[in-house]
C-alpha cells in the first residue's frame, strides 16, 4: 500500500450560513440497486464503462460552482481507476468508502461486512495515497436487520458513517433512527450521519438521487432550509454521476419500475444540481461532522 497522508477536513469557507454536506457515491450505471437482479456482477467488466468521465462532469461542475465534496467511492471502481480517484483528491474533495461493489450491508454476515469494509478501503486507499476515515453504506442499508455494523465500522477504525435513511422505502430505510448526527455506541466516538429527510404532501423523500431528479427542486430547498433553522444544523445531500448522463446504456430487460426510477430526468440533473449549490453553502462531509461531533455529548 502507498504511504498514506493523514489529512484533515478541509477548512469551511467564510460564511455564516449553515455548511451542508455535499456527496456523491461514485459506481457506475450498471452497478445501481434497480438492476441487480437483470445484470450480473460477472458481467461488469465487460460492459461499457462511463463513471470516470461521469465523475470527471461532476469534478467539473463543482470547480465551476466553487463547491467541495465527499465521494463515497466503490473498491470495484478506485481499484480499476486509480487515475481519477487522485483526480479527485488533487481538486481538495474527501474521499471516502462506498463498500466493494455495493453489496447491501444487510445481506451480509458481521465477518463477510468486516472483510468487505478492507477490500475496499485497500484500494481506495492504495489509489488515493490518503486515509479513509468515512463510510456510505451502499443503498443506505445499515438499519435495525445489521445491529452489528456500527461496532465493525468502530472497530475498523471509521470515523463516520453516513448510512442511515431515517424513512420508509421499498429498498431501504429505518424509520425510528435519529434524524441528526449521533454517535450509535457507547464506547466508540463513530458519528452517524443520516441522509436529511425531505417531505411532501404527506410523503417523506431523501434529500437526493432520484427523489431530486423527479420531483420539483423547490421540495430539496425547503427541506435544507428548514434544517438548517433547526438548531443550526446542517443538511446531508447526495447523488451519482451516472445521474448526470442522459447517454447512458439502456437496460431493456429491468423492471418498469426500476427503469422509471433510474432514467427519468437525467438531463436535467446538471442544471438542478446546480441551482441547488448556488442557493446552499456547501462543504464536505468530514468538515460537517468535525462540527457535529463537538455538539454531541
Amino acid at each position: 500500500m502507498n504511504a498514506l497522508t493523514a489529512i484533515s477536513p478541509a477548512t469551511p469557507l467564510a460564511d455564516t450560513r449553515v455548511c451542508n454536506a455535499m456527496s456523491v457515491d461514485v459506481e457506475d450505471w450498471f452497478q445501481v440497486g434497480a438492476f441487480e437482479g437483470v445484470i450480473d456482477k460477472a458481467d461488469w467488466s465487460g460492459l461499457e464503462s462511463r463513471v470516470e468521465r461521469n465523475t470527471d462532469a461532476v469534478l467539473a461542475l463543482f470547480a465551476e460552482t466553487g463547491t467541495k465534496a465527499t465521494f463515497f467511492t466503490l473498491g470495484w471502481v478506485a481499484a480499476r481507476n486509480p487515475a481519477l480517484i487522485r483526480r479527485i483528491v488533487d481538486a481538495g474533495h474527501e474521499i471516502a468508502s462506498h463498500g466493494w461493489d455495493h453489496q447491501r450491508v444487510f445481506t451480509m454476515s458481521a465477518d463477510a461486512f468486516r472483510a468487505d469494509l478492507q477490500a475496499a478501503r485497500t484500494a481506495i486507499e492504495d489509489a488515493a495515497g490518503v486515509a479513509v476515515t468515512g463510510y456510505r453504506a451502499p443503498s443506505f442499508s445499515i438499519d435495525q436487520r445489521t445491529p452489528w455494523a456500527h461496532s465493525v465500522l468502530a472497530e475498523s477504525g471509521y470515523a463516520y458513517s453516513s448510512s442511515v435513511a431515517p424513512i420508509a422505502h421499498d429498498h431501504y430505510g429505518w424509520p425510528d433512527a435519529p434524524r441528526r448526527a449521533y454517535r450509535p455506541l457507547a464506547d466508540a466516538s463513530l458519528i452517524e450521519l443520516p441522509i436529511t429527510i425531505a417531505r411532501i404532501a404527506g410523503r417523506e423523500m431523501t434529500t437526493g438521487g432520484g427523489f431530486f431528479r423527479l420531483f420539483p427542486g423547490a421540495i430539496t430547498h425547503r427541506a435544507v432550509r428548514q434544517a438548517n433553522a433547526t438548531d443550526h444544523r446542517p443538511a446531508v445531500f447526495y447523488f451519482h454521476p451516472w445521474e448526470i448522463d442522459p447517454g447512458q446504456p439502456r437496460v431493456a430487460s429491468a423492471p418498469l419500475k426500476s427503469k422509471l426510477r433510474h432514467y427519468a430526468r437525467l438531463g436535467a440533473m446538471a442544471g438542478k444540481l446546480r441551482t441547488l449549490m448556488a442557493a446552499h453553502h456547501w462543504g464536505r462531509v468530514d468538515a460537517v461532522v468535525a462540527v457535529e461531533a463537538a455538539l454531541l455529548p
